[in-house]
């Protein structure tokens, strides 16, 4: 049995094996006609936000770099999906949210999506191991959420 900063560290190793293998999967399945997979984790991430948020913190919860992520906000802005606007609160403060037309392409593409996370994950595990799993990425993403705080 080896120690437990082995374990931790093979543990890591095949929670990234396990994404790059998935992430090349879903990249090429013929759902990325409108926007691109990384365009579309915009506005999905944007989706889940019940009130619109500062670039700051959508930099927090997508894997972009800042200056990336302020490019792709400007795309996304010009092509109509998103929608800047002032913070009411803070002058010096914009706010981002999806536009109708924003909301309508993350569903567009969402759909077939996410059937295709759907048949990648049911035909590898059953539905005690994907509640196991979900379950431990939930603890460690609270974990991590928490130590960004403190």
């Amino acid at each position: 049995m080896p120690g437990r900063p082995r374990l931790a560290n093979d543990a890591w190793e095949a929670l990234l094996t396990a994404h790059a293998q998935m992430m090349r999967r879903l990249a090429a399945e013929d759902v990325w006609c409108e926007v691109s997979m990384r365009e579309y984790d915009v506005l999905y991430t944007l989706s889940k936000c019940p009130e619109p948020i500062r670039l700051g913190e959508l930099n927090r919860r997508v894997l972009l770099s800042q200056p990336a992520l302020s490019r792709m906000v400007d795309r996304l802005v010009e092509r109509g999906l998103v929608r800047r606007e002032r913070d009411a609160g803070d002058g010096r403060g914009v706010l981002l949210s999806l536009t109708t037309t924003g909301r309508a392409q993350q569903r567009t593409t969402g759909r077939p999506h996410a059937l295709g996370v759907a048949r990648a994950m049911t035909t590898t595990f059953d539905d005690q191991e994907l509640t196991a799993l979900r379950d431990l990425c939930r603890k460690l993403a609270e974990h991590e959420a928490a130590a960004e705080v403190a």
